[in-house]
């Protein structure tokens, strides 16, 4: 029998998951929240508060500069889908999303092989404002993407420990050529009728999200309600992505959510994510997470995020039974999906219709 519907998102200390390995009681009780829930606020955590108040800054600045001045970061101009983009560029469930951003993504040499995967394209350089314009862009960027990742992957050990298997199973698996993604989000408030995103699941393994001091996310229950996310100074907000619930056969998964705001808002997400290459097929877990999957209608009937066939066809989203192979697989659907006038001119040559 399935657990009540969730009507809050739990408060979690997440001291005991900092030292070398994490402790295996708060391990086993981090991976049921995120089981049951999928979401929490996460006290304790280590990252420098001063770091946090930086990164808010910077976009404060960032997005206060002329449009002219934010052009020459275009993300229409990076084939790798890097930069910065204006108000409703991203689309997100056939809805354009009601947000200005800035993504910026691990850096890796351009893949000229024209035998690799179409998806090896996505590895690339990220592009930046001079300190002339925006100072310490790129410095302070890339410090927050390492502060963020060494969190990411302590909760990852958790998650780890807590399905049974070995603290760095699943850093091991991440290989040499991570691609995870830092998102600076400029919300104006939202229209009636929009989201300033549209109702979605990540893409990831966990997303790490500072979220500001304006509300406005909200996460969707097994029931269909919308649950505000408390906004509790000197936290940050985790929930799971659907390349874990693919890896632990839907024993975690990823829960919906969007961002609905009445004021101005910024907020700064990191979607931790491995190589591409990375395969999503299950995992060899004990039995017991099986089984606790077929009891839960919840677990069982969890579905994706569309392809962009059926994206373009009308299938809501999270309702896809198609799980893709690679987490470059992955990314390429979410491009092809959220960004298809993009992709069709960086990417003409390959195919975008469908799942690879």
């Amino acid at each position: 029998m399935s657990a009540p519907a969730f009507d809050a998102i739990p408060i979690v200390d997440v001291s005991p998951a900092l030292g070398e390995e994490p402790d295996p009681d708060f391990a086993r009780r981090f991976t049921d929240i995120c089981h049951h829930i999928g979401f929490a606020v996460v006290t304790n955590h280590g990252i420098d508060p001063s770091l946090v108040d930086d990164v808010f800054d910077m976009m404060h600045r960032f997005f206060a500069l002329p449009t002219e001045h934010k052009r020459r970061i275009d993300k229409n101009a990076s084939a790798q889908m890097r930069g910065w983009e204006p108000v409703g560029a991203e689309t997100t469930n056939n809805k354009s999303d009601i947000r200005e951003q800035i993504d910026v993504w691990t850096a890796h040499p351009i893949v000229d092989d024209p035998d690799a995967p179409v998806y090896h394209r996505l590895y690339g350089p990220n592009q930046w404002l001079g300190d002339d314009i925006l100072a310490g862009h790129q410095a302070l960027s890339e410090r927050w993407i390492d502060a963020l990742a060494g969190l990411a992957d302590k909760l990852m050990a958790a998650l780890a420990v807590g399905l049974g298997l070995p603290h760095g199973h699943f850093r091991e698996l991440f290989g040499d050529r991570t691609m995870s993604l830092a998102k600076f989000i400029h919300y104006p408030p939202t229209p009636a009728g929009g989201a300033g995103v549209n109702p979605h699941h990540d893409a990831g393994f966990l997303t790490v999200l500072a979220p500001g001091p304006t509300p406005g996310l909200q996460v969707q229950n097994p029931d269909g309600v919308w649950i505000d996310v408390p906004v509790i100074a000197d936290t940050f907000v985790i929930n799971l992505g659907e390349m874990i619930q693919s890896m632990s056969g839907n024993y975690l998964v990823a829960t919906p959510h969007r961002v609905i705001t009445s004021d101005e808002r910024w907020s700064a997400g990191y979607f931790h994510g491995p190589s591409l290459d990375t395969s999503l097929a299950p995992i060899d877990l004990d039995p017991r997470f099986a089984q606790a999957v077929e009891a839960s209608p919840h677990h069982r009937n969890a579905g994706f995020m569309p392809t962009p066939s059926e994206a373009k066809g009308g299938t809501a989203a999270m309702a896809s039974a198609h799980r893709p192979a690679t987490y470059g697989e992955q990314l390429w659907n979410y491009f092809n999906r959220s960004y298809r006038d993009a992709m069709a001119r960086h990417h003409g040559d390959a195919a975008s219709s469908g799942p690879l």
